[in-house]
């Protein structure tokens, strides 16, 4: 495959922009069925810049993950957890 790196790049992106329109799921419900969230992508958006020799750090690529400050998205999108939503999340570490 010629184009491998801009169709996976491209993937990304889309599932960035789908993220991005529903922020109304919050990273719990991420972790809690699908083991990851945006956190997870922007670290390893991180770490595979620095694999590549660039330095990316974890606020620089939550910005990108988040399209806005992390801090920003947290105070207008973030919600409290609730107890039913931290006994799945903590069920899942047994």
């Amino acid at each position: 495959m010629n184009n491998q790196t801009e169709i996976e790049a491209a993937a990304f992106r889309r599932l960035l922009e789908h993220l991005d329109s529903r922020k109304d799921v919050q990273n719990i419900d991420l972790m809690n069925l699908a083991n990851f969230c945006r956190n997870c992508l922007a670290k390893w958006y991180s770490a595979a810049a620095k694999d590549l020799g660039e330095e990316i750090d974890l606020e620089q690529a939550r910005e990108i993950v988040y399209k806005m400050p992390y801090s920003e998205w947290k105070e207008k999108h973030q919600t409290e957890a609730t107890p039913e939503q931290m006994a799945a999340f903590n069920a899942r570490k047994t």
